[in-house]
């Protein structure tokens, strides 16, 4: 069964002034439909493969038929890490989007990083720090939050991790408004975190 490109959780301006319309209808309906296309093409062939969710492919990309998991690795992760990308962000100024974390997810950061403010520095520090594309992440791994980086569309999932919430610090992401300036975006962008679904995955990580 072919994957599909769900709908935005919310309009494409939504996340207006801190991530612009533009953008969002690009990376939603351009980019991200690119990498279903081409992770639908490449597993064609696949079919018990294509049939499974594509996060479970990601977790198991060692045993994918050598000559396409090059491009189930890329694709494949390009449509995970969007599809996780959408839903953790939401309007801005709404409810539990932006400001400070609640809940369980806030009393782990705290446990593991000391406070808010010097999480977001160390996640924001590796995050401007990737080398050309890729993504900042924070993880639950061995009962403990850890901000790690991948490059391209690469999942942490491929790693036995969990990814609770990441940025795309691709230039698509954010380059319109931003240009180069990546910090710019990366400070931003914590307006429209949407804690209650990141409270969501990190209950999911601890099962």
């Amino acid at each position: 069964m072919a994957y599909e490109l769900a709908p935005l959780p919310y309009d494409y301006a939504a996340l207006e002034p801190f991530i612009d319309a533009e953008t969002m209808h690009l990376h939603h309906d351009k980019h991200h439909q690119a990498y279903i296309n081409n992770v639908n093409a490449a597993l064609a062939k696949y079919p018990e493969w294509a049939a499974k969710p594509v996060d479970d492919v990601l977790r198991d990309l060692d045993k994918v038929p050598e000559d396409v998991r090059t491009a189930v690795r890329n694709n494949g992760g390009g449509h995970s890490n969007h599809s996780m990308f959408w839903h953790i962000m939401g309007p801005a100024n709404g409810p539990g989007i932006g400001g400070h974390p609640s809940g369980d997810i806030a009393k782990q950061i705290s446990a593991d990083f000391g406070d808010f403010e010097t999480f977001k520095k160390a996640f924001n520090d590796a995050a401007a720090k990737q080398f050309g594309s890729g993504w900042g992440w924070l993880v639950f791994a061995g009962g403990k939050l850890k901000v790690i980086t991948s490059a391209n569309q690469d999942s942490p999932l491929s790693q036995g991790l969990y990814p609770i919430l990441g940025n795309d610090v691709w230039e698509h992401a954010y380059y319109l408004k931003y240009q180069n300036r990546r910090p710019e975006y990366l400070a931003a962008w914590w307006n429209v975190v949407n804690w209650a679904e990141v409270n969501k995955r990190f209950a999911a990580a601890k099962k």
